[in-house]
């Protein structure tokens, strides 16, 4: 998906929200457990009751993982679902890879080509050469860590490398490797206060932020300070909208917490962008 048309889709729903579909089959809603496949089931469900409400979805690998090859197989069926019948979304593999060169090629291969994600988030600590595999793809994104959102953050993310903080110093070196076309960045909304400083150094791209909803970011302040001219954000919620019920109507339950984020969303669209 090229950015003009990530752009459009903003505008035409009037929402910048990204719905992580972190499935965790211990949480499900417990009659989903008799189907051949729970995990797809659910994921099918949350998202033809959303998806005119979102412009992306990202699934966390982890929570696909840990089923081992069934939990691969699931994933497999949701991102060819969302390929297939809402193409209009803009799909994130939170897979956080970042290796050696010919290891990333691999993870680029695995998750760009061959699962035919938009994107793919990316740990950039290990260097341009375990990022540039990724940027090889036409019209596909990475996703760089910047500064995110858990309270470790500040261990590494925060301390200073060349009088810089060490995400800035992400922000500068990687825009030497790939683009606003191309690549954007994670950056938590629990770190609100930090975004005016963010656009200082990456005034055009995107930003991925998680930690609104059950995290407790505060959107309009992402919103006020973290909007560019092409909204420039992707504001992510995971469990407060996909675990909102858990009885027969938990999809019901999800879309009225998407439908809440997608209003207010609408309201700083119209504010900030004309």
């Amino acid at each position: 998906m090229t950015r003009s048309e990530l752009f459009e889709n903003i505008k035409r729903k009037k929402s910048f929200l990204c719905i992580g579909l972190d499935t965790d089959i211990t949480k499900i809603p417990a009659h989903l457990l008799s189907e051949a496949d729970p995990v797809f089931e659910f994921n099918k469900q949350i998202i033809d009751a959303t998806h005119d409400l979102c412009v992306s979805y990202k699934p966390n690998m982890a929570f696909y993982e840990t089923q081992g090859v069934k939990g691969w197989i699931s994933l497999e069926k949701t991102i060819r679902y969302l390929n297939d019948k809402y193409p209009d979304q803009f799909t994130i593999a939170d897979a956080k890879r970042g290796d050696i060169g010919n290891t990333s090629k691999m993870y680029a291969k695995a998750f760009l080509e061959n699962l035919d994600f938009d994107s793919i988030t990316v740990a950039p600590y290990m260097g341009e050469d375990s990022v540039t595999p990724f940027l090889e793809y036409k019209n596909k994104w990475v996703i760089l860590l910047a500064l995110t959102s858990n309270s470790g953050s500040k261990d590494f993310q925060s301390q200073n490398l060349n009088e810089l903080p060490l995400f800035k110093q992400v922000l500068k070196s990687s825009s030497f490797w790939g683009n606003p076309d191309n690549m954007m960045y994670v950056v938590g909304a629990t770190k609100a206060e930090m975004f005016s400083e963010i656009r200082k150094e990456v005034p055009d791209s995107f930003l991925l932020v998680p930690g609104v909803g059950a995290q407790g970011g505060s959107l309009k302040e992402v919103a006020k300070h973290g909007m560019n001219k092409q909204c420039g954000l992707l504001v992510n919620s995971s469990r407060g909208i996909i675990y909102a019920g858990s009885g027969p109507d938990f999809a019901d339950k999800a879309r009225v917490e998407a439908q809440k984020l997608q209003q207010e969303m609408a309201e700083y669209l119209n504010a900030h962008i004309n």
